[in-house]
């Protein structure tokens, strides 16, 4: 609920419950990243410049290679029962539902850029919540002190690693579609 008097700051409340996707509603387009992780808020602050050139060149890279009717986009997010997720690069399978929020069945592949605060969740809670959606594809980007790919496919018991990948020279990936990747010239 939002309450806005004569010259007092806007606040809000949380809710009585668990938090849903309408509740993401209530935050204003201030950089930060607002998501829902089993109904629970994680707010990841607004990211920095180096954060945002990979993420812009891994987009290149994936767009390059898309076959037909593919989508690459930044900044999708994704419904998943109790946890709306918005990762940084999202490939979307031809005739995806165009929903607001993506349906996970849409989705071959998302990437996340660590940065400071990404961390410990891009490595741990995130992949956890994509695999149990089904989503068959993940990536995880280190940034210093150059890029590195590691990418990871679902498995029987959740994500299993499938490549460690740096350096400038391109290297062959089949997944979400065959393309070649070189996570040194993304800087």
């Amino acid at each position: 609920m939002v309450v806005i008097g004569q010259s007092s700051p806007v606040r809000w409340a949380a809710p009585d419950g668990p938090w849903t996707e309408p509740d993401l509603h209530l935050f204003p387009p201030d950089g930060h990243r607002y998501e829902i992780i089993d109904g629970s808020l994680h707010v990841t602050p607004p990211l920095d410049r180096e954060h945002e050139t990979v993420v812009a060149a891994l987009i290149g890279t994936l767009r390059g290679a898309a076959p037909d009717e593919w989508w690459v986009c930044d900044r999708v997010g994704i419904g998943m029962g109790r946890s709306n997720l918005i990762p940084d690069v999202t490939v979307l399978r031809p005739r995806s539902s165009g929903a607001v929020w993506a349906d996970p069945a849409d989705v071959a592949l998302v990437a996340e850029v660590e940065t400071g605060p990404s961390r410990r969740c891009d490595r741990l809670l995130k992949p956890a919540v994509y695999a149990e959606a089904g989503i068959a594809c993940y990536w995880r980007i280190e940034r210093a002190p150059e890029p590195v790919l590691h990418t990871y496919s679902l498995g029987p018991d959740g994500y299993e690693p499938q490549e460690t990948i740096k350096g400038a020279d391109p290297v062959k990936v089949d997944a979400p579609y065959p393309l070649r990747v070189a996570p040194g010239s993304w800087v």
